[in-house]
């Protein structure tokens, strides 16, 4: 038996708030994450989506299977506001879960307050340098 680093997929088994984004990653629960992130009700994922300048349906399915828990969705798109996609925004739809894109910053801001006031919200958030 080998011994060594096992890797496995970031997950932090909570709700938290951010504390800081910036330098390619996040800072929450006296964690920090490099690379993106989804907060869902289950807890805080790591999240790699394939195309941050172009999200899809498919960079959301964990999301999508949470569905039935999440009142509001937060999609941090980076620096800039970029919509989403016809096609993301009809998948959302059709589990009824209402998205709001913005940027990153905006985006961590509003969950927090959000988180604060106990809601049922969810976010992805892309990182930022």
């Amino acid at each position: 038996m080998a011994n060594g680093i096992v890797m496995r997929d970031a997950h932090y088994p909570g709700r938290a708030p951010i504390d800081a984004y910036g330098n390619g990653g996040f800072r929450f629960a006296d964690m920090s994450h490099r690379g993106s992130l989804m907060c869902l009700p289950s807890g805080v994922h790591g999240w790699k989506p394939r195309d941050p300048s172009a999200l899809g349906v498919w960079d959301f399915d964990r999301l999508l299977d949470e569905a039935d828990d999440i009142e509001i969705l937060l999609v941090g798109t980076g620096t800039e506001l970029k919509p989403l996609s016809p096609q993301l925004r009809q998948a959302l739809r059709d589990k009824g879960v209402p998205a709001d894109p913005m940027s990153t910053g905006a985006a961590v801001r509003t969950f927090n307050v959000l988180l604060a006031e106990d809601r049922a919200v969810a976010a992805a958030l892309v990182a930022v340098d």
